[in-house]
């Protein structure tokens, strides 16, 4: 095992270096830096917080030479490509991932200010998203093709097939105070006066805020692993070993939670990952946006739009590094579920 771990950590070396030369290759080409975002602004005057220049925006117009060149200096664009990349590369090796050019502040300090929100909304879907639909799901394969099981799956679906954030708009008409009941605020993690509630007052405030956005992110996520969890269920209890146990006289409630469970557990191990991720990560962007959050997804957009490498880099780098992390901790579990599974096996 200590082998198997050993190898897959160094193979997260070549991996990270792969993912940050290809992003910084492509910045090189996008049009718009950061010198040219700092230049608009000094030619526009004093811009609200967030507001980005046109894409593609490129003229120095009403900036001298001089300045051009103090912000080359000061953002690192005086050196060479080659230089800049070895640089960085030396920075992430020791976990630094420097300065944000727009924030004034370290990257770090950034995404550890961000982190409460997409922390929330990450583990509310994904822990809701197992609790619900693995249940669900074994209950639809042991009442499989029953009306429960047909207006489940009606339900679920229906689910998918809205998007969260359109989904969020409609949790907002409705429930927000758009056009009926307020019953759920419209921004924020919490109230303006949470430092001064009681214990009882802030979980209470906190799940008020967090309902609408939590909401919107997890119903989609319902349908892939419910139908995953029934599926893998169906496959398992079809097997002879089943009809082995259940000839034995063991209960079906036995037979169902001893033997089948843990076969059927596979699959739904190997989508940890992605799930885990997307929980995080991937889906956070529009509800944080929507519902007016301030977490990692928003920022990740907010760098890309103002060419603030520092952080698109290093918010790369450290979610390259969970999701590697996280596909170890899941080929473990894997093989922690179904011992008859070798690590020499995963190698291949």
């Amino acid at each position: 095992m200590w082998s198997y771990i050993l190898k897959r950590l160094l193979l997260m070396i070549p991996t990270l270096i792969g993912v940050l030369t290809l992003t910084f290759v492509v910045i090189q080409f996008v049009p718009g830096g950061p010198v040219e975002q700092a230049a608009y602004e000094l030619r526009k005057g004093a811009v609200q917080e967030g507001q980005a220049p046109p894409f593609g925006l490129r003229a120095h117009s009403g900036v001298d030479a001089q300045q051009i060149a103090q912000l080359k200096v000061l953002y690192g664009f005086d050196k060479p490509p080659l230089t800049r990349y070895w640089l960085m590369l030396t920075r992430f090796a020791r976990f630094d991932l420097g300065q944000s050019y727009f924030h004034h502040q370290s990257v770090w300090s950034l995404i550890v200010s961000k982190l409460p929100v997409s922390i929330s909304i990450g583990l509310w879907t994904f822990f809701l998203t197992y609790l619900i639909s693995v249940p669900l799901g074994i209950a639809k394969a042991v009442r499989n093709g029953s009306s429960f099981d047909v207006a489940s799956s009606l339900i679920v679906l229906i689910g998918y097939a809205i998007p969260g954030f359109v989904l969020g708009v409609l949790l907002l008409v409705l429930f927000g105070g758009g056009s009926f009941l307020q019953l759920f605020p419209l921004r924020g993690l919490v109230s303006d006066n949470f430092a001064q509630l009681s214990v009882g007052g802030k979980i209470a405030d906190y799940l008020w805020h967090i309902a609408l956005p939590v909401t919107a992110s997890v119903v989609g996520s319902f349908a892939v692993i419910t139908m995953l969890t029934k599926n893998a269920f169906l496959d398992e209890i079809k097997k002879q070993y089943v009809l082995t146990a259940r000839a034995k006289g063991l209960s079906e409630r036995r037979v169902l939670w001893k033997h089948v469970f843990r076969n059927a557990m596979l699959p739904l191990v190997v989508g940890f990952p992605a799930a885990f991720i997307g929980a995080f990560f991937t889906g956070s962007l529009l509800i944080e946006t929507l519902f007016s959050l301030d977490g990692l997804g928003l920022l990740s957009y907010e760098s890309v739009v103002r060419r603030d490498y520092p952080v698109v880099l290093g918010t790369l780098y450290l979610f390259t590094l969970i999701g590697l992390a996280t596909k170890l901790i899941s080929d473990l579990c894997y093989v922690w579920v179904d011992p008859r599974i070798q690590f020499e096996q995963l190698e291949r």
